[in-house]
């Protein structure tokens, strides 16, 4: 039983119970009023929406077919619709804007110019290939540079081109022929083979130029060229003419890597290495079952005088029939009583000497004794070389046993003479094992067949003087390499350079200008066997006229070597002969050297230092001022692109979309085995569960741009590139605002009068000024991906989220803003005039299209044009630190005052207060007041001084020691989250603070660090302790305030 209160207990209850009924109906008033003011907001949303209703209805009236550009006739200037469509689609901008371009000869470089040229030279596509990645960020890049020189008063040209691309179209060619009709180039013989590769190319050629037109490039067509073409073969030809008279083209048999499906020499740029870690079988070209490699085979030489045998490991045993030698180390006490003695070979007889080579031999490889087959085996050549060794090639063309491998092995594809002689060596007891073996394998890029060592008569290019020509070149900054890094990698290699083999046993390609003299007397008859009777000279006639003159009064047969040169040395001529080298044009001389090569750092040396070779060598000057190497793109998640990961993205196919069935049925019409398809398969589905959406060239060219600051490798994510695509939406959106803004009747102004501007037009022209500078500063400095990352920071976080907002209120009519309305009009046409030229080198196709609706200057010489329009520089005018400082102070109190609003809520306009504890605060804050209430979304704003009374029920947020905001929130404060706030940005402020005092406390502070810097660090702590302060302050009024 409850015990009666006394009579101070009861007065207590009932004043108790008094306060709590007060607080309720406090609390009843106070939802009544927020239900009558939700009631009002609903019923001017509903009046809104009623209006907004009638214009839809109004709408029905519009004509769909105002909205879509009509037809235009090709090479014409593209017809526009009347009205903006409400959407950006790639594929209708992009549309009739390239031939335009092309026919009103925008691309073309004049000669006679007394503009500064700058040139670029694109770097030649196979003329068989389609576009891929690689090409796309070199358009991308280039086309940027030159639109941007062009615009900026240059003489700019680029020009384009293709490569013959010898091997690479003879694959094609020779598939093409065994697939259809069963026949190999040799089945046809050299003239008619030519004919079906020059058909072919006719046919199929030059489709990658048709893609590079998609992709905006802005290449002077009327210059086009080709590397066998008439004019680029007669350089080819005078090159080697001059080189070998010279004396630095040579004749030599060397070892090189051989194709045996092609039957010729390929270069280092065309093996793939395969890295091997124990047996693995793989699949051969023209071997039915998989081929083992990976292990290490041991077997025994028989020894003479009965002294035993001497065993042997090697990962190509099928190569024994060429071994001449074996190699022991000189102080491997295991052989030191067999040297000199010699082993007896167990098929053919022949004796091999054990010799002591301490640079070949490992003594803890193997079993450290090295069989040497120099005609086989680079090292082995090498050691042949020092050991004046017998040279034994064992190979035919096609990679069969020839006659050295005696009847019992001869005319076995070396493949099947593996296993062959394993089972031989054990049936003669010399087997003695496997184990695995790690190795590199070299494997042709073109054929997928391995290549075989092998020792041909070829054609040399002594590089020595050339090498340091080049390495001068760079040390002395003639020649500048970008990024900076890789000059290391330039000397490196140019240091340590070999001679360059340059003939090829292809029919396609350059025919090597050497004619050989078989004499009637001789008695070798073969080609080549006397190398004096080599005759290098410009035609056959020359060649017959110098015979007659060597040889007078001889009978003698006259042959030209069948043999074409390697593909890279024409390429490597490109810069000379593209502008009519070695005939003295006027192209040569205006155009030459060029301004930049850019290229990716996969082909530094393979063309860019033969290039700078043979640049200095016959045009006496570098072929250009500047090497910008791109990185070499790979997919999202850093693997190489391969079609076999089925990760290989086509340009083309993110510029128009495809659906992932579309990507698989691609998949379906290459040639990967059925696993591999499946794999391929499967990694398509995982990247692109939906396929692949529309972005368009502008935004694919941008996204590529703004990936260069990665360095040596890019890992492209297609969701970034569409991010892009989005992104060309956003710029649409601000062009139909402003379309709307400007009205028909407006005439922009050629002056403007900033100071007496509103204080947000003159920040966004001063933003504006900064952006074009640091463009312009990071395109010199080649750094692209800055450039890109400051004109979409000012277009995306400064114009459409900050400027285009806060000029909203100025156009409601109201003729208090009449003035503010006018200047925010020129301020828009401005901006979006400038903008947009600002932008155009990296997106052309939305630039040109947005920009050809905008009002022009009745007074202005406007150019037909935005490609040809001037670019952007710097206004002195236009910059204004002040309203930029004072500007950075009121997008922070939106920031802060924004992240107070509920996400239930954030619709809703509420009211805020700002507390300014400092007068120049104050005035500023009252000079954006109403832009701080329009970007905040608030319903209104309150200035408040230090002395005021915090506002009750409100969120705060400290902006710094001088400025806090308050948003009212009433029944929606969350105490527990407002103190978690403060809480962490006290947490924020102390860690500032207590790095900053251990650092003025750090030994030797006060005697290294400048007084100015001293005294920066002193007002920032400060600041930091104050706003502690403040911190501290606005707790204790929240626990106050509830």
């Amino acid at each position: 039983m409850e015990q009666p209160l006394d009579e101070k207990d009861l007065e207590r209850k009932l004043k108790k119970e008094h306060k709590a009924r007060e607080k309720e109906e406090k609390k009843l008033r106070a939802k009544q009023k927020e239900a009558a003011r939700l009631q009002a907001q609903a019923a001017s949303d509903g009046a809104r929406k009623s209006e907004k209703k009638q214009k839809k209805k109004g709408a029905i009236d519009e004509n769909p077919e105002d909205f879509v550009d009509p037809d235009t006739p090709t090479g014409q200037k593209k017809l526009l619709a009347s009205q903006m469509a409400k959407q950006y689609s790639p594929s209708a901008v992009e549309k009739s804007w390239y031939t335009w371009w092309e026919s009103s000869q925008y691309f073309v470089a004049d000669a006679a110019s007394s503009k500064p040229p700058f040139v670029i030279v694109l770097p030649p596509p196979n003329v068989t290939g389609a576009l891929h990645i690689g090409h796309a960020i070199t358009v991308a890049i280039e086309d940027a540079m030159i639109r941007w020189r062009r615009m900026s008063g240059y003489n700019a040209l680029w020009v384009p081109g293709m490569d013959h691309a010898g091997i690479a179209t003879q694959v094609v060619v020779e598939r093409k022929l065994m697939r259809e009709r069963k026949l190999s180039r040799h089945d046809l013989g050299r003239e008619k083979y030519l004919s079906e590769v020059n058909n072919w190319k006719d046919q199929y050629g030059g489709t990658i130029l048709r893609q590079l037109r998609m992709l905006g490039a802005s290449l002077d067509w009327s210059r086009e060229c080709f590397t066998m073409d008439s004019r680029r073969s007669k350089a080819v030809t005078e090159a080697f003419v001059k080189l070998y008279k010279e004396g630095l083209i040579y004749r030599d048999i060397r070892i090189g890597h051989w194709d045996c499906t092609l039957r010729t020499a390929v270069s280092d740029i065309e093996v793939d290495y395969l890295e091997l870690k124990e047996e693995t079988l793989l699949v051969v070209p023209g071997y039915n079952i998989p081929v083992q490699f990976g292990v290490l085979i041991s077997f025994a030489y028989p020894l003479e005088e009965g002294l035993g045998d001497i065993i042997v490991a090697t990962t190509r045993i099928e190569t024994m029939f060429g071994d001449t030698a074996i190699a022991v180390h000189s102080q491997d006490e295991r052989y030191k009583h067999l040297h000199g003695k010699y082993a007896i070979h167990p098929f053919n007889g022949r004796k091999l000497e054990i010799i002591c080579d301490d640079e070949l031999v490992k003594t803890n490889f193997g079993t450290g004794a090295v069989k040497i087959t120099p005609a086989h085996d680079t090292e082995d050549f090498k050691a042949g070389k020092r050991h004046n060794l017998d040279f034994i090639n064992i190979f035919t063309d096609d990679g069969n046993i020839n006659e050295n491998g005696g009847s019992q092995f001869e005319g076995m594809p070396r493949f099947t003479a593996r296993a062959a002689v394993i089972d031989a060596l054990k049936a003669k007891g010399l087997y003695r094992g496997m184990k695995n073996n790690e190795m590199k394998l070299g494997r042709c890029s073109r054929t997928n067949d391995i290549v075989e060592p092998m020792i041909k008569p070829q054609w040399f290019v002594n590089c020595n003087t050339m090498a340091k020509a080049a390495l001068d070149a760079v040390k002395s900054k003639e020649i500048e390499i970008i990024p900076p890094q890789y000059e290391q990698d330039w000397y490196r290699w140019l240091e340590n350079i070999r001679d360059w083999c340059i003939s090829r046993q292809l029919w396609w390609g350059h025919r090597v200008p050497a004619w050989y003299v078989t004499l009637e007397d001789d008695e070798e008859k073969d080609m080549g066997s006397y190398i004096d009777h080599w005759i290098i000279a410009r035609n056959e006639n020359d060649a017959i006229l110098e015979a007659e003159e060597r040889y007078p009064g001889k009978k003698y047969q006259l042959d030209q070597d069948p043999d074409v040169l390697d593909t890279w040395f024409s390429s490597s001529l490109f810069p000379l002969s593209i502008f009519g080298w070695p005939d003295d044009t006027a192209d040569l001389s205006t155009f030459y050297p060029t301004s930049v090569l850019e290229t990716g750092l996969d082909i530094l040396f393979f063309w860019v230092a033969r290039m700078v070779m043979l640049g200095i060598l016959l045009g006496g000057d570098v072929p250009f001022q500047k090497i910008y190497l791109h990185p070499i793109i790979r997919d999202a998640h850093g693997r190489k692109m391969s079609k076999s990961l089925g990760n290989v993205i086509d340009p083309i196919d993110v510029i128009n979309g495809i659906t992932l069935e579309g990507l698989q049925k691609k998949l379906e019409q290459g040639n990967l085995d059925p696993d591999e398809l499946e794999k391929a398969k499967e990694g398509l589905k995982k990247d692109f569960p939906d396929g692949i959406p529309e972005c368009g060239t502008d935004a694919l060219r941008f996204a590529l741009i703004s990936y260069t600051s990665q360095s040596d490798k890019i890992n492209l994510d297609i969701k970034r590139v569409h991010g892009y695509r989005l992104w060309c939406n956003k710029l649409w959106n601000a062009i139909r605002f402003a379309m709307i803004k400007l009205g028909d009747q407006y005439t922009p102004q050629t002056t403007v009068v900033v100071d007496s501007m509103p204080p947000v037009c003159r920040w966004i022209l001063s933003v504006l000024n900064k952006s074009v500078g640091k463009t312009v500063s990071s395109l010199e400095a080649y750094k692209f991906s800055e450039a890109t990352s400051s004109i979409y920071s000012w277009w995306q976080y400064q114009l459409c989220d900050v400027f285009i907002e806060a000029i909203k209120p100025y156009f409601n009519d109201s003729q208090e803003f009449e003035a503010a309305r006018g200047a925010s009009r020129d301020t828009l046409w401005l901006c979006l005039n400038t903008g947009l030229r600002l932008l155009h080198p990296f997106m052309p196709y939305v630039t040109e299209e947005l920009w050809q609706r905008l009002p022009q200057p009745k007074e202005a010489c406007m150019k037909d044009s935005i490609m040809i329009s001037e670019y952007p520089s710097t206004v002195q005018e236009w910059e204004n630190d002040q309203v930029e400082n004072e500007m950075e102070i009121v997008l922070d109190a939106v920031s802060k005052l924004r992240s107070l609003r509920p996400p239930t809520d954030i619709h809703e306009r509420r009211p805020s207060f700002v507390l300014c504890r400092d007068l120049e605060i104050a005035a500023t804050v009252q000079c954006y007041q109403a832009q701080i209430a329009t970007l905040a979304s608030v319903s209104s704003l309150k200035i408040l001084i230090e002395d005021d009374p915090s506002p009750p029920g409100c969120a705060t947020n400290i902006v710094n020691k001088d400025l806090a905001v308050y948003l009212q929130l009433r029944g929606a404060l969350n105490t527990e989250v407002e103190h978690e706030k403060l809480r962490k940005r006290r947490e924020e402020v102390q860690k500032q603070h207590d790095t900053l005092s251990q650092k003025m406390n750090a030994s030797g502070y006060r005697e290294k660090a400048l007084q100015s810097k001293q005294d920066d660090d002193m007002k920032k702590l400060a600041s930091l302790l104050e706003e502690l302060e403040i911190i501290s302050e606005a707790e204790s009024k929240l626990v106050a305030n509830n």
